[in-house]
């Protein structure tokens, strides 16, 4: 069993979106708060209780149990929810001690697809839609969405505000999504999901650089629109395939200690080969239709660094993936991490004069990439690249490998 405090916050990642999203479900669009309320006082009553009592036998069923107590406390105690949202949930007189708030796996699954898709209507602006279902429905911290989005804390909250008022406002009901629905919103679902994995595959906010709980609830996500026979399109199989190609190299990017281990370096016999061939079979699936997406490219990109081989091949097809990505979804970084691909296949000085266009100034990945490039070419404009890296740092695992970088440089500097 799990320590106290090391057990809440892991059942805090996994059970509160979980909860919040079927008493939202439960209690409509104008009630968020509500819902909030109650799940964050039930992981408050599970912290006080079971630092006295100990820890239960199965403390994820003592938590759904207190939080539909919970529930039927609130439709008891306030004036609000008997005259206004009780009725709307068929509550009748004593009602309340019977109410039945369905924790089972099905309904979960289905709640949290309908709020999936609530949270994205088009009412609500891209990025504030993305901010709330980070938040709502992913139980990410204010501070965690606003490193995705390279911004801060006030931005996101106005955003996550905005976004819970728009709703209301329109009164947007929480149901299973219409085959309307899903054409209108699933991009935005689907940037979701790819930022949640993004975050959990590298994260800027805590001192590590891989947390897996979050990959693992972005392809659970994922897993849940593939089971949906409306949902699952080939860009959500593009997407699945992607994550799984990279999820599939988790146990060898870091060593014991949670220090970086960079590709090169890694041990290709702890790469998930059964992941490996799934994501196969996703890209494979995803192949169907006659569009391409952004998922579509980066999973070929993926699937290409699971192949141990530094060949010719490999190379020419990671660049040619990359340049077909820049044209349908531009952004820096992509374009940056293309040079690498770029030295690899057409040689470092090339690359050097591709990556210095970008001027990506205050960057941790442009100063490392050109740390990288210039090794071995001009190993003073080397260190002087990653010593720059070294103040743009944020996790320790980062820190480490760029000071090994500079001790390398600066040991083969003074023997040269």
């Amino acid at each position: 069993m799990m320590d106290n405090h090391v057990l809440i916050p892991h059942l805090f990642r996994t059970e509160y979106r979980k909860m919040v999203s079927v008493l939202c479900r439960l209690f409509g669009i104008s009630h968020i708060e509500v819902a909030e309320d109650i799940v964050s006082d039930t992981f408050l009553t599970a912290t006080e209780t079971w630092s006295l009592d100990g820890v239960p036998a199965n403390p994820t069923a003592w938590l759904y149990t207190v939080a539909k107590n919970k529930t039927r406390n609130q439709l008891k105690r306030h004036l609000l929810f008997e005259q206004k949202l009780a009725p709307a949930i068929t509550y009748e007189t004593d009602a309340a001690d019977t109410l039945e708030v369905d924790f089972s796996e099905k309904h979960i699954a289905d709640s949290q697809l309908a709020m999936l898709f609530t949270v994205c209507d088009p009412a609500v602006s891209t990025a504030s839609q993305i901010a709330l279902a980070l938040n709502l429905l992913c139980g990410f911290g204010i501070q965690e969405i606003a490193d995705a989005f390279l911004t801060n804390k006030e931005v996101i909250y106005k955003r996550i505000n905005r976004a819970k008022d728009k709703l209301k406002a329109a009164a947007i009901k929480i149901e299973q999504p219409s085959l309307s629905a899903i054409d209108a919103r699933l991009e935005v679902v689907l940037t979701t999901i790819y930022l949640l994995f993004s975050e959990g595959y590298y994260s800027t906010s805590h001192h590590t650089v891989l947390r897996q709980e979050f990959c693992a609830e972005a392809m659970r996500l994922c897993d849940q629109l593939i089971a949906n026979r409306r949902t699952a399109t080939p860009a959500v199989h593009a997407l699945m395939a992607l994550m799984c190609f990279h999820a599939s190299r988790f146990d060898a990017r870091t060593g014991a200690h949670g220090e970086i281990i960079l590709y090169r370096d890694q041990d290709d016999t702890r790469w998930d080969k059964a992941l490996i061939e799934q994501g196969q079979h996703y890209l494979n699936t995803a192949s169907t239709g006659i569009q391409v997406s952004r998922y579509h490219l980066e999973a070929g990109i993926a699937y290409w660094h699971t192949q141990r081989a530094d060949t010719e091949e490999k190379w020419e097809n990671i660049l040619t993936l990359y340049n077909h990505l820049l044209t349908i979804a531009y952004s820096p970084i992509a374009a940056l991490n293309r040079t690498f691909a770029l030295a690899k296949a057409r040689g470092k000085a090339t690359a050097i004069a591709e990556a210095e266009k970008l001027q990506l100034t205050g960057n941790l990945f442009y100063y490392s990439l050109l740390g990288n490039l210039y090794t071995g070419i001009d190993n003073r404009q080397a260190l002087a690249h990653y010593r720059a890296a070294l103040k743009t740092v944020g996790t320790d695992a980062d820190r480490e490998i760029i000071q090994r970088h500079i001790t390398e440089l600066s040991s083969d500097i003074q023997d040269s």
